[in-house]
C-alpha cells in the first residue's frame, strides 16, 4: 500500500511532501502507486505544460529559472522537473535539485523536482508523464520540463508537452544540430538564447529559412524570440510566444484533437510495453534463464529474434 499519507485530496490540495513522495513512489516504481494515478487522471488537463529543449550549453537551465519567475510575478503556480543525466552508479540524478535554483525553491508556489534520465531515450526520464500528472493534479498553473540535452535524443518532450521550446545559441553550430536531430519538426516556439552573442542574425536567418519550408500539419508558424536569459531579457516575449501556441491550440487548431490523439496513443504503447516487458521478466523467464539464454545470443549460438518468440510463447501470446 502506499504510504498513507499520500492520498488523491492531498495531492489535489497540492500538499509539497504528498506530491513528492508520489513522484518518488514513480521514481521507484511502486506497484501500488498506479491506483493513485488512476484517481488523478480524471482531474488533469487543466495546466499548461511547456518543455524546454536543446543542446547542452544553451542556456535551458537558466531559461526555466526565468520563465518561472516571469510566471511567478503573474502569480501563477509552476512546477519544474527537470531531467538529469544518471550517475552510471546509483542511478540517480546527478545534479540533485539543481543548486541554481534554490532561491526559488523556497517559494510556495513554485515546485522543483530533478529526476534521471537512467539510460532512457528521447531526453525524458520514464517516469516524467506521470509526474506532470501529479502536478497537474495538483494545479500548478504551468508545468515545466527541461530535458536532458543530449541533442538527437530530444524529440521525446513532444509526447509530453503541450508547447515545445527549442533553445539555440549563436555560434554552436546549433543550425545544423537541429536539422539532424529533426528539432525543426517538433519546435512550437524556437528561442535564440544568448542574443548578444556574434552570429544571432546568421542563425535567425537560417531558422526563418528553414522554417519557410517546414509544413506543419496544424498550420502553426513557429515564431522565433531572441533571450538573454541570465538578463531575463526577451522572457516576456518568450512568454508570450507560449501563450500564443496554448491559445492556438484552445482554439482547435486544425490539428489540434490529431495531436492529443496522437499524444494518448503514445502513452498506451508505453505502458503496454512496459506491462508487458514486466510481466515477460517476472512471468515468462527468471533471471538465470535470462542470463543464459543472453549468453548463447552473446555467443551466436541462438538470435535474438528466436528468444523473444521463445519468450512470447512461454506467455502465451505467441
Amino acid at each position: 500500500m502506499l504510504n498513507g499519507q499520500v492520498t488523491l485530496a492531498s495531492i489535489l490540495s497540492g500538499d509539497k511532501r504528498s506530491i513528492a513522495r508520489a513522484i518518488s513512489a514513480i521514481e521507484d516504481d511502486d506497484p501500488n502507486i498506479t491506483g493513485l494515478l488512476k484517481q488523478i487522471f480524471p482531474t488533469t488537463g487543466n495546466a499548461l505544460v511547456i518543455g524546454i529543449t536543446g543542446a547542452p550549453g544553451s542556456g535551458k537551465s537558466t531559461l526555466v529559472d526565468a520563465l518561472a519567475a516571469h510566471y511567478r510575478t503573474a502569480n501563477e503556480t509552476v512546477g519544474i522537473i527537470a531531467v538529469d543525466p544518471s550517475s552510471p552508479f546509483t542511478g540517480g540524478a546527478i545534479l540533485g535539485d539543481r543548486i541554481r535554483m534554490q532561491a526559488m525553491s523556497t517559494d510556495p508556489g513554485v515546485f522543483i523536482r530533478s529526476m534521471a534520465a537512467r539510460g532512457h531515450l528521447g531526453g525524458l526520464a520514464r517516469a516524467t508523464t506521470d509526474a506532470v500528472a501529479v502536478l497537474d493534479a495538483a494545479r500548478y498553473d504551468k508545468i515545466i520540463v527541461e530535458t536532458v540535452g543530449v541533442g538527437q535524443d530530444e524529440i521525446d518532450i513532444v509526447k509530453t508537452a503541450d508547447v515545445t521550446v527549442v533553445v539555440l545559441v549563436p555560434g554552436m553550430g546549433d543550425d545544423i544540430q537541429a536539422i539532424k536531430a529533426g528539432i525543426m519538426e517538433i519546435g512550437d516556439v524556437f528561442v535564440i538564447n544568448k542574443s548578444d552573442r556574434e552570429g544571432v542574425l546568421r542563425t535567425e536567418k537560417e531558422l526563418e529559412a528553414m522554417l519557410s519550408i517546414a509544413q506543419r500539419p496544424d498550420g502553426w508558424t513557429p515564431p522565433i524570440v531572441k533571450t538573454i536569459a541570465i538578463r531575463s531579457s526577451g522572457i516576456d516575449e518568450l512568454a508570450g510566444a507560449i501563450g500564443g501556441y496554448a491559445e492556438f491550440l484552445k482554439a482547435g487548431g486544425p490539428d489540434a484533437n490529431g495531436r492529443r490523439t496522437a499524444v494518448a496513443e503514445h502513452r498506451i504503447m508505453e505502458l503496454l510495453r512496459d506491462q508487458l516487458l514486466r510481466r515477460a521478466l517476472e512471468k515468462g523467464l527468471t533471471q538465470s534463464e535470462f542470463k543464459s539464454m543472453a549468453r548463447m545470443v552473446a555467443e551466436r549460438r541462438q538470435d535474438p529474434y528466436s528468444a523473444v518468440e521463445e519468450i512470447l510463447a512461454r506467455l502465451g501470446i505467441l
